[in-house]
């Protein structure tokens, strides 16, 4: 392999289109001059859509993982009592941010690789009417899991007063979302995801539902107050200095997703899924979710007869890939690959044909190039159809 080429093919960050690059480049500003009043005022209408709501979203600073602490600080009233439901990694994140701040919690488990069951929920609603906020997992990287977040919101809103809060990190800007019309209260994503950027920003956006319980809740909280931001933004500013390059990368993102569409985002995202997954199935390795399950943005593999750290190994070692592998108790037993944001069919062909190399030289006996092929099908019966 040449020593500066990397292909980066994890579940976040991931690369970054050469446009946004450039736009990363540009010289700095004055993060109160008239300059940065206008790039914000052009960048809030092209964040609505994505989000799918009509209520300005809010631009913080810091990782996707501070997005869920500004949720939890922000409707999480001294006393409140909340569900989380944790389909994996990042579900189990939500109860760490609560056991921080002493909130108690209710935590519900769902089997990782399976999607949470609304009807479930429900139940456990009716079991525990103090209940004041559900936090749950959209796209849980983890397990290449996506969540029914719209039939959630529907069964919380008709069982309880909660609110809805969604860690949308993982497939924002890559899966279809509604938040209004969907009934979801808090949505929040990161930058380095479908989102294009490199990590360092995090997007959350509220409902007027959720805006009354911020208003009205005494929790403490300074950098991470969002009424702060709300306030700010209505004015075409922040409360803190902002990542102004990354403001920058955004608006060419925006410009980006705008001249594709986000029908046509959202159909190259579940394109590559079926491509990849029906690449695994032809090479008979077992994938962890179901299709009726499985996100768009990563694809979750769970071998039986193979070392999915070795096969790591070798790929990085003499192509340069990069794949993730399994986190907490499956380590060391998965590997996932992350197909979102800058990446596109051409580059799914390139990493199954990458890995069946790989696996040939992990000793495993496949029937070399039929996981590709099986790739190059779905893409042709895409266009044919």
């Amino acid at each position: 392999m040449l020593p500066d080429q990397h292909f980066l093919r994890i579940p976040g960050p991931s690369p970054i289109p050469p446009s946004v690059q450039r736009a990363m480049t540009q010289p700095m500003i004055g993060h109160r001059g008239q300059e940065t009043k206008e790039l914000l005022q052009r960048i809030k209408p092209k964040l609505k859509p994505i989000f799918g709501t009509e209520q300005d979203v809010l631009i913080i600073s810091g990782s996707g993982t501070s997005g869920l602490e500004a949720a939890v600080v922000n409707t999480v009233k001294p006393g409140d009592e909340v569900l989380i439901i944790v389909t994996g990694a990042f579900g189990d994140r939500f109860t760490k941010i609560c056991e921080g701040y002493g909130i108690t919690y209710h935590r519900y488990d769902v089997d990782w690789g399976s999607a949470l069951d609304p009807d479930k929920i429900k139940s456990f609603l009716l079991e525990h009417p103090e209940i004041n906020s559900v936090f749950a997992t959209y796209c849980e990287t983890s397990t290449g899991v996506l969540n029914p977040v719209k039939s959630l919101a529907k069964v919380v809103h008709q069982n309880s007063d909660a609110l809805v809060v969604i860690d949308g990190v993982s497939c924002i800007g890559a899966v279809d979302v509604k938040m209004d019309e969907w009934g979801i209260d808090l949505l929040v994503t990161g930058s380095q995801k479908a989102m294009m950027l490199p990590p360092g920003l995090t997007f959350v956006a509220a409902s007027k539902r959720a805006w009354k319980v911020i208003e009205e809740n005494p929790q403490p909280r300074f950098y991470f107050n969002l009424e702060k931001y709300r306030d700010s933004l209505e004015k075409n500013s922040t409360p803190f200095t902002p990542a102004l390059s990354l403001l920058f990368g955004l608006e060419q993102v925006l410009e980006l997703i705008n001249e594709e569409g986000l029908q046509h985002v959202y159909s190259r995202h579940q394109l590559m899924m079926n491509m990849t997954r029906s690449a695994f199935r032809a090479l008979d390795i077992p994938l962890l979710t179901d299709d009726i399950d499985a996100s768009p943005t990563v694809t979750a593999i769970k071998p039986l007869d193979f070392n999915p750290e070795d096969l790591r190994k070798i790929i990085n070692k003499e192509f340069g890939l990069s794949v993730a592998g399994g986190q907490q108790h499956l380590k060391d037993k998965i590997f996932r690959i992350g197909h979102m944001g800058y990446c596109s069919p051409a580059d799914v062909l390139q990493i199954i044909s990458t890995i069946e190399i790989g696996l040939i030289k992990t000793g495993k006996s496949i029937d070399l190039g039929a996981g590709t092929r099986a790739a190059q099908e779905v893409y042709l019966k895409l266009e044919v159809e």
